[in-house]
């Protein structure tokens, strides 16, 4: 300890006293400004204005930044930024930083608030579509906006969904009020029934119109609602026709059976049945016919006249012949044949009963055609009444085939001018035509002329069809010749084995996609073609997928090094870059299909968002944690700075400054990093407070060397007295008294005590019949002392005056080569000072002179 001590003083007195005073006035000065400063910054809080103010004008970069912590306001950071950018980093570093987390606060801010207004003007808009929902909400996903415009933000997307919600229930409600409108026209119901479901459409439909979202109904919803309803009212106006048709028919039906049969006029019958509406070929005008036909049959046969033969037939069916008594056959006739005619005649009387009139022709030939015997004359009654049935409902047919051959003929002329699609077109002509067929079944072959109307009106109308068909005929050749060609080029390129996969990737991506465009080819062709076309995308795709595959094995363990990459190591970024780089080298290469190559890019971004998220959860904990070192560092820093030293002896106080200086470095060290934000402003805090218990420390220390220093004095002044006593033999009073004026001074240091207690002992012990021989050692050990006192000045820089300045000139020699021999450590000052002190030798006033400004330059300033 006194070694430092004396090295400390040492160093002092090299520098003349003037300047340490300046220096030393200079530094409280500064330090009195600093504090000053120090607390005008931390009563600032609160005054932004003024806190900018004091940052402006302060001379100390602490102060700034403690004043700095207390501005928040958007323009006065920008000031203090401006002004401070070059000056002082940490200010201009904190300012930025908080201007930028503003910024990013507004501008999330103003891109919440614009969502909000596009969610608003999407509630207004009429014609709201899902598609700019699911863009809302894509823009909302990535804002972080305050709560309450999140609470805003989700009031308007639920008025959204609501919206969206009823436009659905919208759409579908026209859908089955469509569909229910087209099933009005094929459900078999009455007319009244169809009125009052149409009733109840209307009534549907015009609510929907009044629906608020109506604007967001698709057109074409509406039209066939339209087209639906059209058809529906035209299936109910024909139902209307029918019904008045039918019941007029009725009506003259039923009064003409309710006369007397005997004075009924079949031609004035035939004439009114004619004159009444027609009524359409169905079951109830079937019906109707065979009513009127029994009610012709009842009546009177008519008066053949010369004037009602001369009338033509085809206006009226000719009138029914008497019957004429068949031919009597005088054949045997055998039992199973009279069964087998009687079962014949039975089914072709049921036939004209239903008015089937084919059936009862086909049953009329077998009657003729078989060989059944002599019949009786009740069954040749019967076979001749039953043929004139079914002759006269011949006739009838014939005249009615007639009829509907004309409104054919006319359907088949009207066709032209419907502009129907082909497809329609062409179904239509092929009906005209079947139901032209069965009328020559049911009534017997057509009239030429008629015949050739109608082949010529069903030509005419078929025309554009036939030329449509054609055309697409033509159409399919040309698909299939495109189809041959890129079942050529699939081949060539197949043929190549080029490995540019990338090429051939996009060639057979080009080759499929214009497969699929191809237009309609002719069945044969068209499976003859698909196998060829595939067999070659085979051949081209097989190696392609091969290589695919290899790109997928690479692709996934890119993904299994992003899962083995450690969140915590620092060149985790770098390598997870890296991998992101290789992926999408990989991906330019060679893009996978488009399913697979989004399934793996899904997974690989999953393990980079984890990886990121981890090292986001790390940086988290990390920052708590330098913040706890923080709380650490700052609970030491306060310790320090209020820490109290006990009153008492002052080594117990160095020893409680030393250990507590050591245990709170040893605790600063056990704690780990702090933000770097704080990390130098907390430096500085802990420099001071430890530097403030060391000023306790030095000012103790101090205070003991210079104690020591003057009792060092004290006592080598004493052992001198005691050795001048001696040697002017002056030694009156006894060994005691010397003793009790040394034991009246404060113990030395060790070394010192010991080296002194010696020589001041070895005096004492000569008091008395010794003090001779110990006076003549004093003597010879004078001219030793003068060396050592002038070795030690040479060594310390002290001067030595000039009547000694040859002997150091020497001395300076000697002391050189002393120094410069190998292997020999040269003591310290304090070393020779304190051997200097263990000489016991006489020393005049001169002498101790000189070793008292040595004591001062080594050992400290006397008190």
């Amino acid at each position: 300890m006194f070694e430092f001590l004396f090295k400390r003083s040492a160093s002092k007195t090299a520098v003349p006293d003037p300047v340490v005073a300046e220096q030393a006035a200079a530094s409280a000065q500064s330090a009195s400004r600093r504090a000053e400063q120090v607390a005008r910054a931390h009563a600032v809080v609160g005054d932004e204005a003024a806190a900018v103010e004091f940052i402006l004008s302060s001379e100390f970069a602490d102060a700034r930044l403690i004043a700095a912590e207390h501005v928040h306001a958007l323009p006065l950071l920008e000031k203090v930024h401006h002004a401070m950018r070059n000056t002082d980093r940490r200010v201009a570093k904190l300012m930025q930083g908080r201007i930028d987390l503003i910024r990013h606060h507004a501008a999330e801010t103003q891109r919440a608030q614009a969502s909000i207004d596009t969610a608003q003007r999407l509630l207004n808009d009429e014609k709201l579509s899902p598609n700019q929902v699911a863009e809302l909400d894509r823009q909302w996903q990535v804002i972080k906006a305050t709560p309450g415009l999140a609470t805003a933000f989700t009031a308007a997307r639920a008025a959204l969904a609501a919206r969206l919600e009823a436009q659905v229930v919208l759409q579908r409600a026209v859908i089955d009020a469509v569909v229910a409108a087209r099933a009005l026209a094929s459900n078999g119901q009455s007319a009244g029934e169809l009125a009052q479901a149409l009733a109840s459409l209307d009534a549907d439909h015009a609510r929907h119109a009044q629906s608020p979202e109506r604007a967001s109904l698709p057109k074409h919803l509406e039209n066939d609602f339209i087209q639906a309803r059209e058809q529906a009212q035209s299936a109910l106006q024909a139902l209307q026709q029918h019904q008045a048709v039918f019941d007029a028919r009725q009506a003259a039906l039923t009064e003409w059976q309710a006369q007397d049969a005997a004075t009924l006029d079949v031609d004035v019958l035939k004439r009114a049945w004619q004159a009444l509406p027609r009524l359409p070929e169905s079951s109830l005008s079937d019906s109707l016919q065979q009513q009127f036909a029994a009610l012709l049959a009842s009546a009177p046969a008519p008066v053949q006249a010369a004037e009602t033969a001369a009338a033509p037939a085809p206006t009226a069916p000719a009138a029914v012949p008497a019957p004429r008594k068949p031919r009597q056959e005088h054949a045997p006739v055998s039992k199973e044949a009279t069964e087998q005619f009687v079962k014949t005649l039975d089914a072709m009387e049921a036939a004209l009963q239903e008015g089937l009139l084919h059936v009862a022709s086909e049953h009329d030939k077998t009657l003729r055609d078989n060989k059944h015997g002599r019949l009786t004359p009740a069954q040749a009654d019967r076979l001749a009444h039953v043929r004139a049935q079914f002759k006269q409902l011949a006739d009838w047919a014939r005249w009615g085939g007639n009829v509907s051959r004309e409104e054919l003929v006319k359907a088949g002329e009207e066709l032209p001018a419907q502009q129907l699609p082909m497809a329609e077109l062409a179904k239509k002509v092929g009906s005209l035509r079947e139901r032209w067929k069965s009328l020559d079944t049911l009534s017997g072959p057509a009239p030429k002329s008629l015949w050739e109307r109608f082949d010529a009106a069903c030509s005419v109308a078929y025309a554009p069809a036939a030329q449509h068909f054609k055309q697409l005929a033509e159409e399919r050749h040309g698909n299939a010749a495109k189809a041959q060609e890129l079942i050529a080029e699939t081949a060539a390129l197949a043929a190549e084995e080029s490995t540019d996969w990338k090429h051939v990737a996009s060639a057979s991506q080009r080759l499929r996609q214009a497969w699929t465009r191809l237009g309609t080819i002719d069945r044969k062709e068209k499976k003859r073609l698909d196998a060829e076309f595939g067999a070659a995308l085979d051949a081209l795709s097989k190696p392609l997928d091969t290589q695919r595959q290899i790109e997928t094995a690479r692709r996934e363990q890119l993904i299994v090094e992003v899962g083995l990459l450690k969140p915590s190591e620092r060149n985790t970024v770098d390598m997870l870059k890296a991998l992101q780089d290789k992926w999408q080298e990989l991906a330019k290469a060679l893009p996978l299909e488009r399913r697979a190559e989004q399934a793996l890019w899904q997974r690989f971004r999953a393990a980079c968002d984890d990886i990121f998220a981890k090292r986001k959860e790390t940086a988290h904990a990390a920052d708590h944690e330098r913040r706890e070192h923080l709380h650490a560092r700052e609970a030491l820093c306060a310790a320090l700075e209020t820490a109290v030293v006990p009153e008492g002896d002052d080594k117990a106080r160095t020893a409680f400054i030393h250990h507590l200086l050591r245990d709170t470095r040893a605790a600063w060290n056990a704690t780990g990093p702090v933000p770097r934000a704080s990390e130098a402003k907390i430096d500085q805090r802990y420099q001071a407070a430890v530097a403030g218990v060391q000023a306790q420390a030095d000012a103790i220390a101090e205070r003991a060397g210079a104690a020591q220093a003057n009792a060092l004095r004290d006592k080598l002044r004493l052992a001198q007295a005691l050795e001048t006593a001696l040697i002017d033999g002056d030694a009156s009073t006894d060994a005691a008294a010397w003793s009790e004026r040394w034991s009246a001074l404060p113990p030395l240091d060790t070394q010192y005590e010991r080296s002194l207690q010696q020589r001041f002992a070895a005096a004492q012990a000569a008091l008395g019949e010794g003090a001779g021989a110990y006076v003549r050692q004093l003597q010879a050990n004078q001219e030793r002392l003068l060396d050592e006192v002038l070795r030690l000045e040479i060594v310390a820089g002290v001067d030595s005056g000039a009547e000694f300045a040859r002997d150091r000139l020497k001395m300076q020699v000697e002391v050189l080569q002393s120094s410069l021999k190998s292997g020999h450590k040269p003591l310290t000052q304090v070393s020779q000072l304190m051997q200097l002190c263990a000489i016991a030798a006489a020393t005049d006033a001169r002498t101790a002179s000189r070793i008292e400004t040595l004591l001062r330059r080594i050992g400290g300033h006397a008190k």
